[in-house]
């Protein structure tokens, strides 16, 4: 897909290559901003067993270089100043010669890469935790499966000889489309500082990797997982190296900015976004004032202060990781966005609901919203699902419990399996979710609802606190004598 250009040719362009976790995404950007083009591109994922979840950095690379080129078809190559990337937090491994190495019990080395949803390593996690190692502080006490540290110790353990002895380089994905765009093996801030335990002020903790059992990284000042560290935005070496620039199709010697995660990209144009003229309630009010909610395929919500703030469950304070001299929290559900499409995807009338879509020449989601429109009646939507609640940590919980053991709750099905279950089933899900967000978004109010649905939401939310209450309860039954 294309946006129009406009008559007008700008002195500069820049190009942003965003990598999701289903599809890579270009964009073409004027120095004003504008969007000039943008173009995606889908890309490969497995799932060899449960909670393993692998991509591979190859078809990544192709990938990008197919929506690059595509977003700068029919524009002057000498314009193009500078080039970009953000993507996942995923792990990639390589050898000593940057060849892809297997991050599975198969043996494919084209399977190189840990994705960031990938729940493998829960036995170490558990174990790193046990530590109470002082860097957990930064990562609001307890450490996330999803970080990269369980990751490594899991493949040390699990993948010794067809992987571990043989890595040369633990990159997040980030980094590695920077290096592969430059040469330049350097790390940025953003990756290391969330993922890693790196610290912007102290560097790396050789205790901590000793007391998780991964001293053999500390070899070498580091050199597998990184020891030159760049902010984000920093220009990298010489730029585009010829080779990736041919792959590209950009001019060799462009700049190339140290990376960022891809949720951070989003934090950082939110909360650095120029709004004045807009007359919005921030405008004129500090960034520190500001909360970023990016939502994907996971939700995430950022704010960033001046002195580091500590809160348990919540990820953080990140020193520079994604404002220079500012500190970071970060909350979130995993795949908010994926469990939407499972419990939509999963339903018996899904077929149907494809099929109506489709004629319509809309999303399924688009035609569920009408639908919704359609069977509520002379109450407001939401009081559809007075008897249908969701509980949405079908894969964990991340903040502010972080509790990957909870599992995902619906109560209030029925043997009905028509298209107005699907529709309210899809609802409950949105609903839960927002309640979920709701948990961390302890902000000024901006929107005032009627009262009657005040009340109604309120009820939901008791509700929905209940649910995760009678979980543990559960569990703790089924753990007793």
């Amino acid at each position: 897909m294309a946006v129009p250009r406009g008559d007008r040719e700008p002195g500069s362009y820049y190009v942003g290559v965003d990598v999701g976790t289903g599809s890579v995404r270009a964009a073409l950007v004027d120095q004003r901003g504008t969007l000039v083009a943008f173009a995606d591109q889908p890309v490969n994922q497995w799932e060899p067993q449960f909670n393993h979840h692998e991509q591979s950095s190859e078809d990544i690379w192709a990938a990008c270089c197919v929506v690059t080129k595509k977003v700068v078809q029919g524009i002057n190559l000498n314009r193009i100043r500078g080039l970009g990337f953000d993507a996942t937090c995923s792990l990639v491994v390589l050898d000593k010669e940057f060849r892809p190495l297997p991050v599975n019990h198969e043996g494919d080395p084209h399977r190189n890469i840990i994705m960031w949803l990938d729940h493998r390593a829960i036995s170490q996690v558990h174990r790193i935790n046990e530590t109470k190692h002082s860097v957990l502080q930064y990562v609001g006490g307890v450490m996330s499966v999803e970080m990269q540290a369980p990751k490594l110790l899991w493949l040390k353990e699990n993948l010794r000889e067809t992987c571990w002895d043989k890595a040369g380089h633990f990159f997040d994905l980030p980094d590695f489309l920077s290096w592969k765009a430059t040469g330049v093996p350097a790390r940025s801030l953003c990756s290391l500082v969330c993922k890693w335990t790196y610290s912007a002020e102290k560097g790396w903790d050789d205790s901590f990797w000793k007391v998780i059992g991964l001293e053999d990284l500390i070899a070498n000042n580091y050199n597998k997982i990184g020891n030159k560290v760049l902010p984000p935005g920093a220009s990298l070496g010489s730029g585009l190296t010829p080779e990736a620039a041919k792959d590209l199709g950009l001019p060799a010697g462009i700049a190339v900015a140290a990376s960022l995660i891809d949720a951070h990209a989003g934090g950082l144009g939110v909360i650095g976004a120029d709004v004045r003229g807009h007359g919005l309630a921030c405008e004129g009010q500090p960034v520190t004032s500001r909360l970023a909610v990016i939502c994907g395929t996971s939700s995430c919500h950022m704010g960033i202060s001046k002195n580091p703030i500590f809160v348990p469950g919540v990820w953080g304070p990140y020193f520079s990781a994604m404002v220079p001299g500012f500190w970071l929290n970060e909350g979130g559900q995993s795949v908010t966005g994926k469990l939407i499409d499972h419990m939509v995807q999963g339903h018996a009338v899904f077929p149907e609901l494809q099929a109506k879509a489709t004629a319509r020449c809309q999303s399924v989601y688009a035609y569920l919203n009408s639908h919704l429109d359609l069977i509520k009646k002379t109450q407001p939507v939401g009081f559809l699902t007075v008897d249908l609640h969701v509980w949405p940590d079908f894969h964990g919980n991340r903040s502010p419990l972080a509790d990957l053991t909870l599992k995902g709750m619906v109560t209030g099905l029925k043997l009905s399996q028509d298209l107005d279950d699907l529709a309210i089933l899809y609802l409950a899900t949105v609903q839960a979710i927002a309640e979920a967000m709701a948990r961390m978004s302890k902000v000024g109010k901006v929107v005032f609802p009627r009262c009657e649905d005040k009340r109604y939401y309120d009820k939901k939310y008791q509700v929905f606190l209940k649910l995760v209450e009678h979980q543990k309860e559960y569990a703790a039954i089924m753990k007793g004598d």
